[in-house]
């Protein structure tokens, strides 16, 4: 809509309630201007402290990890190793540092990480404790339950080779 039939329609009040017009900057205002916003924002990034900047990462991979589970397909890249191995990086620390801070062997953690090994419960539980409650143990079971009905679902040799196993299936 034009901005004259705007003015018979509402008052310049309404209009200054309800809409942004474009400014018509120079290109030197406009330089300043970009200046000005650029100055704000690496004054917002250096006041912000090192546990805001984790926490603000800890719920990004939340959201990430909750986003993957809503959605009804699977991806093989985002398992729940994808996700761990972004948790621990994320946390900056090597494999070591993080096994010992879930105590468990660091084999163990690296066969998780290599896609080797299912994570047993006592390891998600873990998990959300070591996250402080942030990502809940029943979104890293989610990842992994997504795994499996995926591999029940599309493993035909598993189903040609157990469907020897039975017999009088019900006819309909």
């Amino acid at each position: 809509m034009k901005k004259t039939k705007l003015n018979d329609k509402y008052t310049d009040k309404e209009l200054a309630e309800s809409f942004v017009f474009r400014s018509k900057l120079t290109p030197a205002q406009k330089a300043e201007s970009n200046e000005e916003l650029s100055a704000k924002r690496k004054q917002l990034r250096q006041s912000v402290t090192p546990k805001e900047v984790l926490l603000s990462r800890l719920l990004q991979l939340k959201y990430q990890m909750e986003d993957y589970l809503e959605n009804p397909n699977y991806d093989n890249t985002r398992s729940f190793s994808f996700f761990l191995k972004g948790y621990v990086e994320m946390l900056n620390k090597k494999n070591k540092e993080f096994a010992d801070d879930i105590d468990i062997n660091q084999t163990e953690l690296s066969q998780i990480l290599n896609n080797h090994r299912s994570p047993s419960e006592k390891v998600i539980i873990r998990l959300e404790i070591h996250s402080n409650k942030i990502i809940p143990a029943i979104i890293w079971h989610r990842l992994i339950e997504k795994e499996k009905e995926y591999q029940i679902i599309n493993n035909s040799e598993l189903r040609a080779r157990e469907k020897s196993h039975v017999r009088n299936m019900v006819l309909i």
